[in-house]
């Protein structure tokens, strides 16, 4: 929920079912009231932000986890097309990723992503990570109204 109080539509583009799960896990044990929609490669990812196909009238979401190794478009290529296009640069992006690479970091900024995570291996420390993005993002920051 937003500093408001109400849900928030939160798009994870990870095409990694373990992480989706954790993810999901990390949602339900912080009794995050926030609809959590997922795309599983950057195609998908671009399809639910442009209402196409499957996701003609899907929300316009609050808030991205994009992981950067994706199938068909890597998270780098779908981060460029978010913060370039006008309708959409305003969608905070947090870069969920299991890089720690120097490079990997600096291109996400350069990019513009809003934040950039690396994905804890153990899952106590993962659901926390999520648990902070959401409280941050969600509780502390405030997001524009669509």
């Amino acid at each position: 929920m937003n500093s408001s109080g109400k849900p928030i539509d939160v798009l994870l583009v990870e095409d990694d079912p373990g992480d989706e799960l954790m993810t999901r896990e990390a949602f339900e044990d912080n009794k995050i009231g926030n609809t959590l929609h997922v795309a599983r490669d950057g195609e998908e990812a671009l399809d639910f932000l442009y209402h196409r196909g499957a996701y003609e009238g899907s929300p316009r979401p609050d808030l991205i986890l994009l992981d950067l190794n994706l199938p068909k478009y890597d998270g780098r290529q779908v981060l460029e097309k978010i913060k370039s296009d006008a309708d959409l640069a305003h969608i905070p992006v947090v870069v969920l990723t299991t890089s720690a690479a120097e490079e990997d970091i600096l291109r996400s900024y350069k990019l513009h992503a809003n934040a950039y995570v690396t994905k804890p291996v153990d899952l106590d420390q993962f659901i926390r990570a999520v648990r902070q993005i959401d409280e941050f993002f969600v509780q502390v920051v405030r997001l524009p109204t669509r």
